[in-house]
């Protein structure tokens, strides 16, 4: 990930980071599978440094024996990919303020 221009992050905007990317990945796969056909959604989202900052997203997801055509890792990581693009605009908005 790049390098961003910002000062280290407090408390609470690394808690914003975390929770933004974790909303990132969920919205995603539930825009890909409904939320009735998920057996088990985990996302954890680890936030380490404050400059720079490095995080870590996981996602665990099973779906009901009803979905066989969706293969559960690739939508994993394309959930973990998401969040990291949130991440990037978050970090983004916050070294240049609009």
């Amino acid at each position: 990930m790049d390098e961003f221009g910002f000062p280290d992050l407090t408390a609470e905007q690394i808690e914003t980071l975390c929770s933004t990317a974790e909303n990132a990945a969920r919205r995603y796969v539930l825009s890909k599978v409904a939320p009735k056909l998920v057996e088990n959604l985990n996302i954890s989202v680890e936030a380490e440094g404050t400059k720079p900052v490095n995080v870590t997203v996981e996602v665990e997801l099973t779906f009901s024996p009803k979905i066989k055509e969706i293969n559960a890792e690739k939508l994993a990581k394309e959930a973990v990919e998401e969040a990291h693009r949130a991440v990037e605009n978050y970090l983004r908005k916050l070294a240049c303020p609009s």
